[in-house]
Formats: structure tokens, C-alpha cells, sequence
């Protein structure tokens, strides 16, 4: 019993300390292409953010086809998908989530999980805006 917890203990330092390298190379590289793309296009639209969200996605999406639609090998997916990718962008989480539910055939499920994100991650955005001016009106 404590050598089957010890095992568990070990797996789970093991798994996060992937999702730690991969979180580290995930926010470099966000980092990177951000400054790399407002360089290049300037700042007037954010270029680096759909960029980075577009390739995320893509970059999820080729994993996920890659892994056989499966969580992959443990590390793999710690590393990749958990780690990298989810700290690269969120957004290629919410794709892919989506994609699942498109493939499993729960279209109206998709749908409504693409358009919850979307309207309800801009009514937030913008409902914190409008909270932090109200509550501190003399900083904002």
C-alpha cells in the first residue's frame, strides 16, 4: 500500500515537472512571437495574439491527430499539450475542446461551447473593465 503511494507521489512530481518545462517554453515562445510579429506588423491590430491563438490551435490540433485522438503518453501530453500549449495559449485548449465535441458528434454542444467562449470571455473582459473604473474611479 505505501509503495503503490509512493509510485502515485512519484508519477505526479513526474508529470508536473513536465508541465513546468513545457509551461516555460510555451510562455517563452508566446513571448517571442509576440515581440517578434509587433515588429514586424506594429501595434495597430493584435497581430501577436491571433498569431499565437491561430498556430496554438493548429500546433493542438496536430498533437491531438498525431497522439491517435488519445491523451497521448502521459509525459507527451504533460509536456505538449498541458504544459506547452497551455501556456502558449488557452485559446488552442478551448479549439480543441470544441473540435472533440464537433467529432463526437455533438455539434450543437460545439457550437454552443465556441459561442459561450467567445461572447461570454468579451462580456467578462468587459464586465472587469467596468467593475475596476467603478470601484476605483481615481486610478483607472
Amino acid at each position: 500500500m505505501v509503495q503503490a503511494v509512493e509510485r502515485q507521489s512519484q508519477s505526479s512530481m513526474s508529470k508536473l515537472v513536465y508541465i513546468l518545462a513545457g509551461g516555460a517554453l510555451g510562455a517563452s515562445m508566446r513571448y517571442g512571437i509576440s515581440l517578434l510579429v509587433f515588429r514586424v506588423a506594429g501595434g495597430s491590430f493584435p497581430w501577436g495574439t491571433l498569431i499565437v491563438n491561430v498556430l496554438g490551435s493548429f500546433l493542438a490540433g496536430f498533437a491531438w491527430a498525431y497522439l491517435n485522438q488519445s491523451s497521448g503518453p502521459e509525459r507527451i501530453n504533460a509536456l505538449f499539450i498541458i504544459g506547452m500549449m497551455g501556456a502558449f495559449t488557452t485559446f488552442s485548449a478551448y479549439a480543441l475542446e470544441s473540435l472533440r465535441l464537433f467529432e463526437s458528434g455533438s455539434i450543437n454542444l460545439a457550437l454552443g461551447n465556441v459561442l459561450a467562449n467567445n461572447s461570454g470571455a468579451l462580456l467578462a473582459a468587459f464586465a472587469g473593465f467596468t467593475l475596476a473604473r467603478w470601484l476605483f474611479p481615481q486610478v483607472v
